[in-house]
């Protein structure tokens, strides 16, 4: 894309021109590719389409597995099976085993890999993995190990460092660390060495999880191997960890070691001591960052201006908070449903409420923002607590509009500010809502469950 742009930049204005038809061009193809995705979408449902086209049915599947959208990605893809073109491909199973062990679907997982199987596939090393991945994420340790046990016993499948990098990270996200130092006693009898990636997952978990002289020890193991040097990563990971907890002498030695032995920092560094000098109320140190950043030519990202902007609205410095959001907007730097939610929450602690939130909310409606069901939470909350059930219930209903569920802090919110006004009716009536949005929510999700198992 660099290279694209830098010829577009170098042609003569004259032939200007041509830019615009590439760019009419290029988004025709994406409307196209949308309308036919969506158009795969509504026939998914149907037994009778069993020759579209290939491109339109595995860019419409491709798409559901990027955005992990595990009930649409199996409609789909028992629409690509009916197809008269159709192929069994190792590859597809991997993608779609990956995605349901993000979605935390392990059981789903094994009946796909059985339905593989079925179609006489022989499972590669890639499928195993995303299988161990699939199992791992969903907790089901056991068989993760099964089938790493399995791979040892088939030719060309022995699992191999990213197997176990795989299966390491799963153990970090679901903090099962007594399985880690069998795990790498298993690596090293199969004489499989631990890599760079594997050495800055185990790093991340234990700093996570505030177990330093653990993350310390493997980050000494790491630089004693020779040839797994730490790098960005492992930096980030460490200065994270000590200032997440606003313990900054270890973050500043661990950040002056990490220059020494030639690790630079990018802006995910930037970002992280910005946000441990301001937890900590270092703000001359944190702004030392932002003037040395500007020096070294690191532009504030969106997560930059949103850090600085939360760290001094919950310490009620309404003046700062509103000059960076000024000065982020001036930069060209859009802001996002995160940076509202911030200004939302100092307004509503500082108690201008009345004064300022009307002002962001119209803000927001002249602009293209996203908004979440956090930042609806957020300003339920506020109009709640001064007592403006009006304006609340509008913002639940904008909230509706925007689709954006409603979770149990914002029904919680409105009970308590129904209550606080003496009114019982309404908070019950409420409740019961809460309760069947939740038993629905419960029985849907099952049913879905149950109906792509037996699909597959």
């Amino acid at each position: 894309m660099g290279k694209k742009n830098s010829n577009n930049n170098n042609i003569e204005t004259s032939k200007g021109f041509h830019q615009k038809e590439y760019s009419k061009g290029n988004l025709s193809r994406i409307l196209r590719t949308e309308a036919a995705v969506k158009g795969i979408e509504k026939k998914a449902n149907s037994q009778k389409f069993t020759n579209l086209s290939p491109k339109a049915v595995l860019e419409a599947l491709d798409d559901s597995i990027a955005n992990n959208q595990w009930e649409s990605s199996l409609k789909k893809f028992e629409l690509l099976r009916r197809q008269q073109w159709y192929e069994p491909r190792t590859q597809t199973y991997a993608k779609l085993l990956t995605m349901l062990g993000k979605c935390r679907q392990p059981r789903v997982a094994s009946l796909l890999f059985e339905r593989m199987l079925s179609e006489g596939l022989k499972p590669t090393i890639y499928v195993y993995t995303s299988l161990v991945g699939a199992y791992g994420l969903g907790g089901l340790f056991d068989e993760a190990f099964q089938t790493i046990d399995e791979m040892k016993s088939v030719s060309n499948c022995k699992p191999n460092i990213y197997t176990y990098s795989i299966l390491i990270n799963c153990c970090m996200k679901l903090r099962r660390f007594d399985l880690i130092d069998g795990i790498l006693s298993e690596m090293s009898y199969l004489g499989i060495g631990c890599s760079t990636v594997s050495y800055n997952t185990i790093i991340d978990g234990y700093g996570k999880a505030e177990m330093f002289e653990l993350m310390e020890n493997v980050l000494t193991d790491m630089v004693d191997t020779g040839r797994c040097l730490p790098d960005v990563f492992t930096l980030n990971s460490v200065v994270w960890a000590y200032g997440i907890v606003e313990r900054i002498e270890e973050m500043e030695r661990w950040y002056d070691e990490f220059q020494h032995m030639g690790v630079s920092p990018d802006i995910k560094t930037f970002n992280i001591l910005i946000k441990s000098y301001g937890k900590a109320g270092i703000y001359e140190k944190m702004a030392a960052v932002m003037e040395f950043m500007e020096k070294r030519f690191f532009s504030p990202t969106i997560v930059t201006y949103n850090v600085v902007i939360d760290i001094f609205g919950k310490a009620k410095n309404i003046e700062k908070m509103e000059y960076f959001f000024q000065t982020m907007k001036y930069k060209g730097v859009k802001p996002n449903s995160i940076t509202y939610n911030s200004l939302v929450s100092a307004y509503s602690k500082s108690g201008l409420i009345t004064k300022k939130i009307g002002t962001v909310i119209k803000q927001i409606e002249n602009s293209d923002v996203v908004l979440d069901t956090p930042f609806f939470n957020c300003v339920i909350s506020a109009f709640g607590q001064v007592r403006e059930l009006g304006k609340m219930e509008e913002m639940y209903l904008k909230m509706m509009e925007n689709k954006c569920t409603p979770d149990h802090i914002t029904f919680s919110t409105m009970i308590q500010a129904y209550n606080s006004l003496g009114m019982v009716e309404a908070a019950q009536e409420l409740e019961m809502k809460a309760l069947e949005t939740k038993n629905s929510s419960v029985s849907l999700s099952r049913t879905t469950a149950q109906t792509r198992v037996r699909a597959c």
